[in-house]
């Protein structure tokens, strides 16, 4: 079960360790976070960093699980004001319109909360990836292996516009391009 009060009282020790771990993980990902730096930097000892989160790992997942949160949210709505469009639309076009509006509006909100980087990278706690767990419920039946290739394709055009932030505008067009009903003949 998720820690729901992952920041509490602003401007406590927790709440700045985990500010700033946001801030890290999104610039520099898991692997190039030094937790004595980050500690630090918070103006605390790695002491209080254990204490409060238990390890790297710990506080790596209690901001990698509420950026997902955050970023599912409005994919989860984009989905949903797709599937409740009116009677006059083909019923069999809806699916992948709704995989498609979540999937571009959880690249432009990743890219605008910094994030891009941190849900890039795959999550070393192992375990079920999110994305592709809600894109299996929004695509055609029987068809997981879609929505672990499209969780892949969003992955990757987020890893691309963290390392190179000016090809993010073509970067979406290209994941339009992906999810588009019309295909190049």
């Amino acid at each position: 079960m998720r820690e729901k009060d992952w920041v509490p009282v602003p401007g406590s020790p927790k709440a700045r360790l985990a500010e700033l771990a946001l801030q890290a993980f999104g610039e520099y990902g898991y692997e190039g976070v030094n937790v004595v730096e980050l500690a630090a930097a918070a103006g605390l000892t790695t002491g209080s960093l254990y204490h409060h989160f238990e390890s790297k790992l710990g506080l790596y997942g209690v901001v990698r699980d509420e950026m997902e949160r955050r970023i599912l949210d409005r994919m989860e709505g984009a989905a949903e004001g797709v599937l409740a469009t009116g009677p006059g639309e083909q019923a069999e076009a809806r699916p992948e319109a709704a995989l498609r509006a979540a999937l571009l509006v959880g690249f432009d909100a990743a890219l605008k909360q910094q994030a891009a980087r941190l849900l890039s990278e795959q999550d070393p706690r192992g375990g079920t990836d999110p994305i592709a767990a809600l894109l299996a419920g929004l695509g055609p039946a029987g068809m997981p292996e879609l929505a672990l290739l499209l969780a892949a394709a969003w992955r990757a055009a987020l890893a691309a516009a963290a390392a190179k932030p000016d090809a993010a505008p073509a970067l979406r067009r290209a994941l339009e391009r992906l999810l588009s009903a019309e295909r190049p003949g």
